[in-house]
């Protein structure tokens, strides 16, 4: 099912005043969490294979926020591809490198702006984002960078929390993480008190994506999560004007 994306511009105050501005998780912070998300593994090796199914052989592929690298380094392993990291956060950036030596895989980590990307115009086939867009502190220039980058004919997949799931959601989504007690409560508050209160809306979302020029755009949901999928238009085709499906 088609729904044309309201064309009111977006107008949410709230995410221009976040106290962060922009800084990522960095020291023992960065730590904690690397460890956390380790125990998700499985969930980033599925994420590997599917991408891994979709995208060209040697393909060019960044990962804006990869964090502790985890997806990147599954999806190395699978291909021969050029995989870039962006992460505003060193800590991150030293972490996921560790993290590929250790892997075997050559992945370029460094450190950058999600809304202000060191990259040339159309320089990747396939960009990924996940649990991560919700903390920027622009995120309208972010789709606009992520737009500029790919190439023509790429695709952008944005995973990120939906800021209406349920507390309820959130504790089954916790509890399949497997992570004692102490960390199920901690990330049940962090969840609760930070992460919610920063994370879209469906209507939040479309708002953004009409102000940019990707098209057609595909918005797959679950419980606690939105699944963006983002075309860039080849080169000849230039009708995007914001369609956007619903894929449940």
């Amino acid at each position: 099912m088609n729904h044309a994306i309201a064309e009111e511009p977006y107008k949410d105050k709230s995410y221009k005043d976040k106290p962060y501005k922009g800084r990522g998780m960095e020291g023992a912070t960065a730590r904690w969490y690397a460890s956390l998300t380790r125990n998700s593994l499985e969930r980033f090796q599925a994420l590997a294979r599917r991408v891994a199914a979709e995208i060209p052989e040697r393909a060019r592929v960044l990962e804006v926020a990869p964090g502790p690298g985890y997806f990147a380094i599954e999806l190395a392993k699978l291909g021969r591809y050029t995989i870039v990291g962006l992460d505003i956060s060193r800590t991150f950036v030293d972490i996921a490198g560790r993290n590929a030596a250790q892997a075997g895989v050559a992945i370029d980590f460094r450190v950058g702006d999600a809304a202000r990307m060191p990259f040339e115009d159309r320089s990747f086939d396939f960009l990924f984002c996940s649990a991560a867009f919700k903390n920027f502190t622009r995120p309208l220039e972010a789709l606009r960078e992520m737009y500029r980058v790919l190439k023509p004919g790429g695709r952008a997949l944005v995973i990120d929390l939906r800021g209406d799931a349920s507390m309820e959601s959130i504790r089954s989504a916790v509890k399949e993480m497997h992570v004692g007690a102490l960390n199920a409560l901690i990330t049940r508050l962090t969840f609760r008190f930070m992460l919610l209160k920063r994370a879209y809306t469906r209507q939040q979302f479309e708002q953004l994506l009409v102000q940019t020029d990707f098209g057609p755009v595909h918005i797959k949901e679950d419980l606690i999560a939105y699944e963006l999928s983002l075309d860039r238009p080849p080169e000849q085709s230039r009708d995007r004007q914001g369609a956007v499906t619903d894929l449940g």
